[in-house]
């Protein structure tokens, strides 16, 4: 009886584990990367597989925008992922990547949100969020060249925690402000110093021309993310390490901001918030550095990916 009654208890015990490991593998398998890709003015949508393979999916219809947001698209691509993956081509590892998400309506930015940023620039630490709008069109892909602008010669760099509004929000409470995040992201958040700062200086004039805003490679979502509170960014030139910081050290969290800020400017889906960037900047430095044409700009955030920019003069496109 007793033998019986060890076996019965194994065997529960091996349904139970069983249970747990495909309750745990059906977890695993949620797509948690969006990606877009391809030449300007002909990017796709695609997303990343639990698996690590990259494919393609326009046959969904939609790309990245507000109205994706809008309408809760990621639940509705990762099931129709699930039923078409077998149509879905796959990407190749050497395709351009483009901003994780179409133009959105605005990107609304944070300045000195980390203590030791502020301290560096000599600047005072702010009780209320400062926030500035960036031209969406200083966006593109988070390889592509940055080009320092004309009559340029104090353009810096700063990483920073992009977030992405998944629906509007409006008035929106500290504690369900994370609700309304569709992902996270990476921004360098490229100004120039002295358009920001001398004369006449505007954060947004300094901030905004092209190229200024590299975004992506991946928008992750937030099942992926548990803690946008404890991420480690980081960005190096030519190899040396710049920025080391964490987004621990925020002055104001993610959560704060949205709040904050839907409290006076109405965040739409698709919308960018980025949100700060920690010491390290070249502004900072004793003396100052700023980017020159030919270095190599590395940055990331952990779990978010990485981005690389080569820096390029200003050329004129007709």
């Amino acid at each position: 009886m007793n033998n019986l009654l060890t076996r019965l208890f194994a065997l529960l015990c091996i349904t139970a584990l069983s249970a747990c490991i495909q309750s745990t593998g059906a977890q695993d398998q949620i797509i948690t990367k969006l990606f877009r890709f391809g030449e300007v003015g002909a990017e796709k949508p695609g997303v990343i597989l639990p698996n690590g393979k990259r494919v393609d999916v326009s046959g969904f219809g939609e790309d990245y925008n507000e109205a994706f947001f809008e309408n809760d698209g990621v639940t509705r691509l990762r099931k129709w992922v699930a039923a078409n993956l077998d149509n879905c081509p796959e990407v190749s590892g050497d395709v351009r990547l483009a901003t994780c998400v179409v133009r959105p309506s605005k990107i609304v930015a944070i300045g000195r949100n980390y203590v030791e940023h502020a301290k560096e620039t000599g600047s005072a630490v702010p009780d209320e969020p400062i926030i500035f709008l960036k031209a969406t069109s200083s966006m593109m892909g988070p390889n592509d060249a940055v080009e320092i602008p004309k009559n340029s010669e104090k353009t810096d760099w700063e990483v920073e925690l992009a977030v992405v509004i998944g629906k509007r929000a409006k008035h929106v409470d500290v504690a369900n402000a994370l609700d309304y995040v569709a992902g996270y992201t990476i921004m360098n958040d490229y100004t120039e110093r002295s358009w920001q700062k001398e004369g006449t200086g505007q954060w947004t004039k300094g901030k905004s021309p092209d190229t200024f805003g590299p975004l992506g490679p991946y928008l992750v979502t937030p099942e992926a993310v548990p803690d946008p509170q404890q991420l480690r960014l980081w960005l190096k030139i030519d190899g040396e390490t710049m920025q080391d910081g964490n987004t621990k050290d925020m002055i104001f969290s993610v959560a704060e901001l949205i709040s904050y800020t839907s409290s006076m400017i109405t965040l739409l889906p698709g919308d960018v918030l980025i949100t700060g960037t920690p010491s390290g900047v070249g502004t900072g430095m004793k003396p100052p550095r700023y980017l020159k044409a030919g270095e190599v700009v590395e940055l990331g955030i952990e779990g978010l990916g990485e981005q690389k920019q080569i820096v390029t003069s200003y050329q004129l496109i007709e």
